[in-house]
């Protein structure tokens, strides 16, 4: 049975099944992950001395490049967030500021499609990064007590994939299976 929501959509009767506690809780862990290297980007611009040098003085970015390392953090910051959209009521609905599809219903296979793709994207990106660190190890220019601050900001983000993969398949159990 089709009921009317309090907007104009018209909901889908699986809409309405709650996630699954330990999809939350890991939805929830996806931003986590992801906040660690985002911190030691800004703190980076901010001057905070990371163990990070160029030809010997302390690396700082100005300009052009601070703009993109503090909006690369914010951007990853904010796709992350975006799987907690898998395990609450405001990710199955299109924000109603887009035109002709605002405030519409999210097919599921959309999201599905588009949070699976994510997932291997982060794993692959994060996957090859750890890799490079593993073969060329510290040829950053950082001190040793700098590059294991780094690895330590930077290796969470190799759960981002599968725990975005989880919460994918938690959501497509719930709604797209009959």
């Amino acid at each position: 049975m089709l009921t009317a929501t309090p907007t104009s959509s018209v909901s889908h009767p699986r809409d309405g099944r709650p996630a699954p506690a330990w999809a939350v809780r890991v939805a929830h862990l996806v931003p986590v992950v992801t906040l660690p290297s985002g911190l030691w980007r800004i703190a980076l611009v901010a001057g905070v001395p990371l163990g990070a040098s160029e030809h010997g003085a302390p690396l700082r970015p100005h300009g052009w490049e601070s703009i993109y390392i503090v909006s690369l953090s914010l951007v990853s910051e904010a796709l992350a967030l975006l799987a907690l959209g898998l395990v609450r009521p405001w990710g199955g609905v299109l924000p109603r500021w887009l035109p002709v599809v605002g405030d519409r219903r999210v097919p599921p296979p959309l999201a599905v499609t588009a949070a699976t793709a994510g997932a291997v994207a982060v794993t692959l990106i994060w996957g090859y990064a750890a890799w490079g660190v593993l073969v060329h190890g510290n040829d950053l220019s950082l001190t040793p007590a700098g590059f294991a601050l780094l690895v330590a900001c930077y290796a969470p983000l190799l759960l981002w994939g599968p725990l975005l993969l989880a919460v994918t398949a938690a959501y497509h159990r719930r709604r797209c299976r009959d």
